[in-house]
């Protein structure tokens, strides 16, 4: 199978608050007030997230239905800790981004323990958003 390109938009609108677009959706990003924002969105840190975590859901399902395991429900909590600090152009030991990221994955199913233990782990090895987050990814930037 050849690559799958996916693209997106994103522009200043005011403030913080930048409108993001892909394919035919918009969605708004900003900080909260206590940041500097109007709170009109989720910050971008908090969008990385909820990326991870629907791509973990969405992954875990088609694991799921190759393991012929039935999910009744399926929930996860997403939690990261960062320093402000670089963000906001100060110096720090720490990175601009977290220092890591915590899920605790709530599921129902009738499937043994073992069984769902093989599944987390293939989950893990399959989603590509986590791939991103755990190995670097080059990024180009240019400007026009």
């Amino acid at each position: 199978m050849s690559d799958l390109k996916f693209e997106a938009q994103v522009e200043w609108k005011e403030g913080f608050t930048v409108e993001a677009k892909a394919r035919d959706f918009t969605l708004y990003i900003d900080e909260p007030p206590n940041l500097g924002g109007k709170d009109k969105g989720p910050n971008p840190v908090e969008y990385v997230l909820m990326a991870l975590g629907g791509c973990v859901v969405i992954v875990g399902q088609v694991v799921a239905n190759e393991m012929g395991i039935k999910i009744e429900s399926f929930r996860i909590k997403l939690s990261g800790d960062l320093n402000p600090l670089r963000f906001m152009g100060k110096p720090s030991p720490d990175r601009a981004g977290y220092k890591g990221i915590n899920l605790e994955i709530e599921v129902k199913s009738d499937a043994p323990k073992e069984k769902l233990e093989e599944w987390v782990k293939a989950i893990e090895e399959r989603c590509p958003v986590g791939d991103n987050l755990r190995n670097p990814t080059p990024i180009n930037i240019v400007l026009k």
